[in-house]
């Protein structure tokens, strides 16, 4: 647009204009020019190409004009450092929309200009949405559909603040919307954002996506969204790398804005690329890494990639000034996945009905998940012409699976209780919750284990792990096999960590030696013997402070049994109350005595 603006009104009428790959050897009449123009979306557009052809032009004595977005990077150097008149285009604001509507339609608008959707025109949505036949207000309203389809945070869906379960990545897009809005105040500038670049990983169905368009929309600023597999889809290696270059140079011309790229993983590691694809694979992460590593380049473009494999990212995408910070969407816990369910029914539907249930059966659920159920939920409520109800959605989470029989609530209910008992007793961490649900149940804690965990830190957690065997034993007689079977188990992870004390941490009656175990830890000699011994007294000390704490046991285990689910301060204050009554009955039988013992007296 800005080439045929300036061809046709600063130029003589049927000036000859060239290019700089035209042939300038030899003189040309007057009226000829030559015309630079790059918007950096070529691999050409750098200042050390095309300085031959503004040399030849200057001999030649044409005029030479030269037409980028940001002329020290894009523009031959030979022309900047030659350059007579600088002239700055000021931005497209709403006083130079009115008067292009009221130019063609005749009319003023009358209906409020969103600063935000001027920011996203381009020249090329004018004439699709301004005409002479329509009036002004009715340019603004077409204009404002045509720019919409194009700026994702100005549609539907949910803002970041809206959204649940997205932890630290949430916190860290919070913060880069407050940064951008300060950028786009003037308040900021871009050297001074720290949060440039982003890896999102975690499961499928996470909702790595949804967050750059919740993202986008909190921060009121384009989302220009890719994927390794639209930049795979051509033909042959120029059009895979012509789309990367492509993606780029639109996030920069629709800057500030969010440049989100999904499935970065499809992006090989070339350490471990092998054969006839390496030098095919190397050309496309070398390109991606130029672009990545010019954060001054792309100024205003926040490059946010997810991937659910990131152990398969060339290192090289997650160093220092290109994707350095790398956060990990976990599912959502019991409290998240109930405040998903509120969003997703809304206010009206099921209004009175605590949703922490439909969280409990459906733990392990993502996001995604979670909007299928209620989904589908609605349409069979729908189809039998008939509200929707609890039922449906417990019926779309189990899957037709029965709920667990209430003998195995009980157990359960034990079970976990007794590793919050001790949990707490030990303090080995903040206890979140408790809750049973379809496949068993479970303790939810913050567990604070680290490089920096001693002997007592070590034997501590086991004595946890344990506590549920320990819990069982005590109050139902015995122990299920719930807590073993798999390596993941409580028995499996504490063998684990006796295993650990005994021959890899230095800190038991070996002394400190390492010693690399096997699948079969028994064949080394004494070493089953002590870590028996370990788990054995882990066990017991467990059963001991259960043994006190008795009454609270069960107190608890009844009401998590009756609930599904207890949030570490409703544990708190049902323990508080159970404490009160066994200091208040405690206090009742000494003062018994002693009231008894002062009328035999008298």
């Amino acid at each position: 647009m800005a080439e045929d603006i300036v061809t046709r009104c600063a130029l003589p009428t049927n000036a000859r204009v060239f290019g700089p790959q035209s042939n300038l050897q030899s003189p040309h009449r007057d009226g000829a020019a030559l015309l630079v123009v790059r918007d950096g979306t070529s691999k050409d557009d750098r200042p050390e190409k095309g300085n031959q052809s503004v040399s030849s032009g200057l001999h030649l004595r044409l005029p030479i004009i030269g037409i980028a977005p940001d002329p020290a990077r894009h523009l031959p150097q030979a022309l900047l450092r030659t350059v007579e008149h600088k002239l700055t285009l000021p931005a497209f604001d709403e006083s130079a929309l009115t008067l292009v509507i009221e130019a063609v339609a005749g009319t003023t608008p009358t209906t409020h200009i969103d600063p935000d959707l001027v920011r996203l025109i381009e020249l090329d949505d004018l004439p699709l949405a301004i005409r002479s036949y329509r009036t002004a207000d009715q340019c603004i309203e077409a204009l404002d559909e045509i720019v919409r389809r194009k700026g994702e945070h100005l549609g539907s869906g949910p803002s970041l603040e809206e959204l649940e379960g997205y932890g630290k990545a949430k916190d860290w897009g919070l913060e880069l919307a407050r940064d951008l809005a300060d950028l786009k105040a003037g308040r900021l500038v871009w050297e001074e954002v720290d949060h440039k670049g982003l890896l999102l990983s975690g499961p499928t169905g996470v909702g790595k996506t949804q967050f750059a368009r919740a993202l986008a929309k909190s921060a009121r600023v384009p989302l220009v969204a890719t994927s390794v597999a639209q930049w795979n889809a051509a033909s042959y290696l120029s059009g895979t790398l012509q789309a990367i270059r492509n993606a780029f140079a639109q996030a920069r011309r629709q800057a500030p804005c969010i440049l989100f790229i999904d499935e970065i993983d499809g992006i090989s590691d070339r350490a471990q690329l092998r054969g006839e694809y390496v030098e095919y694979w190397s050309q496309i992460v070398n390109l991606l890494l130029e672009l990545l590593a010019g954060v001054d380049e792309r100024s205003g473009v926040v490059v946010i990639a997810a991937t659910n494999h990131p152990d398969r990212i060339d290192p090289a995408i997650k160093r220092a000034g290109r994707l350095d910070r790398e956060i990990v969407i976990e599912k959502p816990g019991v409290q998240a996945l109930a405040r998903i369910f509120r969003y997703h029914l809304g206010a009206e539907l099921l209004a009175d009905t605590d949703l922490t249930q439909l969280a409990i059966a459906s733990q392990g659920a993502t996001g995604a998940d979670i909007e299928a159920i209620v989904r589908r939920a609605k349409g069979a409520a729908r189809r039998e012409r008939r509200p929707l109800a609890i039922s449906d959605l417990l019926g779309e989470i189990r899957s037709g699976q029965p709920s667990i029989p209430a003998e195995h609530r009980w157990r359960i209910a034990v079970h976990e209780v007794g590793h919050a008992v001790v949990a707490r007793e030990l303090q080995t961490g903040a206890i979140l919750g408790l809750s049973i649900h379809d496949l068993g149940g479970t303790l939810h804690i913050e567990n604070n284990i680290a490089g920096t965990a001693t002997l007592a830190r070590l034997k501590a957690e086991m004595a946890v792990l344990l506590a549920g065997r320990a819990a069982e034993r005590l109050v139902l007689g015995e122990a299920s096999i719930g807590s073993g079977m798999l390596p993941t188990s409580d028995l499996g992870r504490a063998t684990g960590l006796a295993c650990a004390i005994e021959a890899r941490c230095g800190m038991g009656q070996f002394g400190s030696v390492y010693i690399e175990i096997a699948n079969d830890f028994a064949n080394i000699p004494g070493l089953l013997t002590a870590v028996r011994k370990q788990l054995h007294e882990a066990e017991e000390r467990a059963a001991d402070i259960l043994i006190d704490r008795m009454a609270t046991l069960r107190t608890v285990a009844a009401e998590l049994e009756r609930r599904g689910y207890l949030s570490g301060d409703e544990i708190e204050r049902i323990i508080a109350v159970d404490d009160a009554r066994a200091q208040a009955a405690a206090h009742m039988e000494t003062a018994i005595p002693a009231r008894q013992r002062s009328g035999k007296m008298s």
